[in-house]
């Protein structure tokens, strides 16, 4: 049986060093994320000379606008994962190459080498803020990149020529089970009012796929001598910069109101259930908000919500994101409003061929918390 494999390759601009990549995704199983394995072709001539050629992985942080980098300041910062001297090779690697290396070394010949890297566990998911229409420059985010070199140092200032980057991703894919059905009750008092008004909320699935619409269940009980006026439901993705102490903010992507079935006079309920979908379409020009980590020449998307372990692993160069939906109950100026929160979960489904490592079932991950109050 003949296997195709398909891949991406780039060259320096002098030619001399290739790289070699099967894919450019890679899945953050929660239980381990797949390593960076590829290929380096080198120029005859390096391998003569005896050229030192190094690779790193690299998590670049974007945390400020490129174009507010004067006097100094610069609002980027770079974590190597994985900085290592691959030619000449110090001493002979102990690791299983795949089938794609395999078949790269038998049609490259000689001076093809292999190398594999390997994410930490901490590693932040790629993702990209959506600049403004008037905004240039590198967008705030991050990114991953295989870079490789010739230098005579790990440290070494590296020249263009003799340089290769590939930008990459690390990403998640939403788990195969759903969790628990969303719902929540709350209720409000009123000051020298008898009786109260209650809201309860629920959504048809915790687990949404990108593209989805999302029902929200609304059920009004007003036992209380108030009247509601209109309802409004939203989504609010929440985005949280870890490495700054306040780099918290929310925004709506979508919102629904209505007054059918308003007003809701004392002593009357209410069921009703509306329909929200939130899509990156109606948000093109919204600068601020999450998208997945962005390779050249593929649309974006809204960033997946980010799944930790735990609500305490968050590595500090990361950004982590969230979604709610929010229902509002408008009672008039005098008596102000009633407001319910459901978090949800809002991932793309895994790629058939993608499936190697079981996700976790969702019950056992921690989803981060709900976005926080503007």
């Amino acid at each position: 049986m003949v296997v195709n494999f398909k891949v991406y390759k780039k060259c320096s601009p002098n030619g001399k060093i290739s790289l070699y990549l099967g894919k450019r995704d890679y899945i953050d199983y929660l239980s381990g994320i797949e390593p960076v394995d590829g290929v380096i072709l080198l120029d005859q001539g390096y391998v003569d000379t005896g050229r030192k050629v190094w690779g790193q992985l690299i998590c670049s942080f974007r945390y400020g606008r490129e174009e507010d980098e004067v006097m100094g300041l610069n609002f980027q910062k770079d974590l190597y994962l994985v900085s290592e001297q691959l030619f000449p090779v110090n001493e002979k690697r102990e690791e299983n190459l795949t089938k794609l290396q395999d078949r790269l070394l038998q049609k490259l010949g000689p001076n093809a080498i292999p190398f594999t890297f390997k994410f930490s566990q901490s590693a932040p998911s790629s993702v990209t803020l959506q600049q403004g229409e008037d905004e240039t420059g590198e967008p705030c985010g991050v990114n991953y990149y295989v870079k490789i070199y010739c230098g005579e140092t790990e440290t070494d200032v590296t020249h263009k020529r003799s340089t290769v980057i590939m930008g990459i991703r690390k990403i998640q894919y939403a788990p195969t089970k759903q969790g628990r059905q969303p719902c929540t009750v709350v209720r409000k008092d009123f000051l020298l009012s008898p009786g109260d008004l209650e809201l309860e909320v629920t959504l048809d699935k915790q687990l949404y796929h990108h593209g989805e619409r999302i029902a929200v269940n609304v059920c009004v009980r007003n036992n209380s001598n108030k009247v509601v006026k209109k309802i409004k439901a939203l989504v609010q993705q929440g985005i949280d910069v870890v490495i700054f102490q306040n780099g918290q903010f929310r925004t709506v992507i979508d919102a629904v109101e209505t007054q059918d079935g308003c007003p809701i006079n004392p002593g009357s309920n209410l069921t009703k259930v509306l329909y929200l979908k939130p899509e990156l379409e109606n948000n093109k020009h919204r600068r601020g908000i999450a998208l997945d980590g962005r390779l050249k020449r593929e649309e974006g998307e809204l960033a997946s919500s980010t799944l930790l372990l735990s609500p305490d692993i968050r590595e500090s160069f990361g950004i982590v994101v969230s979604y709610a939906v929010k229902v509002k109950l408008y009672l008039g100026a005098l008596s102000g409003e009633l407001s319910a929160e459901l978090p949800f979960i809002l991932m793309r489904p895994k790629p058939v061929d993608r499936i190697k490592v079981a996700n976790d079932e969702l019950e056992n991950v921690k989803e981060v918390e709900k976005p926080i109050a503007s």
